[in-house]
């Protein structure tokens, strides 16, 4: 239902991928009058239609609602005549190959921004940034337009597959150094979440982005250490993990499993590029990364090695990836960043004359085959249908309770069945002879 507050008040959002359209759409759907900005004709094309460049639950309802109501449109360019009185920065900033953020995209849209800026508008930036970006390099942008301005740096926070839900009750960043950004920023995003944290700090707003993330890598990385370390000692991580944290406060290890995404490969990188000015290494943050980066080749190295001690192994196995998206839950069919590329590449490096297919529940046939260069396959059981190797990469929920008992019938022999998210217990299944199930850390990939 529209907010009477609200109506009439236009809002423009430059970068309509995943955070830019999430939040794009939830501000009109509440009664903003939003006008987006995209790059790419294909996109543009895509939306004008009513139709997401990308999955997330409920946002094809909601951006076919905001369309008919006309609080949204989408347009190449912010044009000269553009009525917006908040202009808001959410296109990316990945890494170049000199492993810094590139920040072209952010200077190009703070100069579009400034050739119709007007006296009193708003500019929020929300897009993740090396620290000191939005002072350093978007402020100045913004005031050769000579007009008095508010500014303020607003963090995204959401997690692919619930930004919707999380965009109306996760509590909102909003760093400004004027009264007057912080009340206006704060605001406009009160309309969708009820807390707002104010700080009298830019660069704290953006610190806060980059330390969210990096603690997270840093969490998945130990999880991840203590899965190469079970799977030398022989032991089982899932029993360490659960049993070990389990009514216990001072433990909250998350089980382990492969650590990329457009974030999570970037943000810590982002942080180390923002200190080393101030003189300052972030240690453990570059460790955890590198361990995370270093898991794929690790464990298919030591999944040959196995695979190698059996005499009958085939001179040409086949061999399956399933799960291509950067992560399973929530479900998702985001490929930046995905660990899938390089087990893959491992795979290969490790069995070069392998046949090599895979299946997402999302990910569409077209994509895998184009991206991935292997043969994209429409089903599960097609995926596990005459394969040797079936290695399993994301959680998503349709690989939970797979069956395997019956299911690994239709694998060929001999199969390994090679598990990164531990969604089945090797203990508890009766396989036949000649398959073998395994989980990342369980033990049984170690060398005793």
């Amino acid at each position: 239902m529209q907010n009477a507050d609200l109506a009439g008040q236009k809002v423009c959002v430059v970068g309509l991928g995943y955070v830019g359209l999430t939040l794009a759409t939830a501000l009109a759907d509440v009664g903003f009058e939003v006008h987006g900005v995209e790059r790419l004709p294909e996109v543009i094309e895509q939306l004008q239609r009513g139709v997401p460049h990308f999955h997330e639950p409920g946002l094809d309802e909601a951006l076919r609602r905001v369309i008919r109501l006309n609080r949204f449109g989408v347009s190449r360019h912010i044009t000269p005549d553009c009525p917006a009185t908040i202009f808001i920065i959410t296109v990316g900033t990945p890494l170049g190959p000199n492993g810094k953020a590139r920040m072209d995209m952010l200077e190009q849209v703070s100069r579009d921004i400034a050739a119709v800026l007007k006296p009193g508008d708003l500019v929020i930036a929300r897009s993740t940034v090396v620290l000191g970006t939005t002072r350093k390099v978007i402020k100045p942008i913004l005031d050769s337009a000579g007009v008095d301005y508010s500014l303020a740096f607003c963090p995204e926070r959401t997690v692919e597959g619930s930004a919707l839900r999380e965009l109306r009750w996760l509590p909102q960043v909003v760093g400004a150094e004027t009264l007057e950004a912080r009340m206006r920023a704060s605001g406009l995003f009160n309309a969708l979440t009820p807390t707002i944290i104010r700080l009298g700090s830019l660069e704290a707003a953006e610190m806060i982005k980059l330390i969210d993330n990096t603690y997270r890598d840093v969490t998945f990385a130990f999880a991840n250490e203590v899965a190469r370390l079970c799977d030398a000692a022989g032991v089982d991580v899932v029993d360490v993990i659960t049993a070990g944290k389990f009514g216990y406060p001072r433990t909250s290890i998350p089980m382990p499993g492969p650590v990329g995404g457009p974030c999570l490969e970037k943000d810590p990188y982002i942080l180390a590029e923002s200190l080393r000015g101030f003189g300052v290494e972030p240690t453990i943050a570059l460790a955890a990364r590198a361990l995370n980066e270093l898991q794929p080749a690790d464990v298919i190295r030591r999944l040959r090695l196995r695979t190698d001690g059996d005499a009958n192994w085939p001179r040409r196995p086949v061999i399956t990836l399933m799960g291509l998206a950067f992560k399973g839950r929530p479900v998702n069919d985001d490929l930046r960043g995905t660990m899938a590329r390089p087990l893959l590449a491992a795979i290969r490096n490790e069995y070069p004359t392998a046949i090599l297919r895979g299946f997402d529940a999302l990910v569409k046939p077209d994509i895998i085959a184009d991206q991935f260069a292997i043969e994209p396959l429409p089903n599960i059981d097609a995926a596990i249908s005459g394969a040797n190797i079936v290695v399993i990469a994301n959680n998503h929920p349709c690989f939970e309770n797979l069956g395997w008992e019956d299911r690994s019938r239709m694998l060929s022999r001999p199969a390994v069945i090679y598990d990164l998210w531990n969604q089945a217990r090797a203990a508890e299944l009766q396989l036949p002879d000649g398959v073998s199930y395994i989980g990342l850390g369980d033990g049984r990939l170690g060398v005793h």
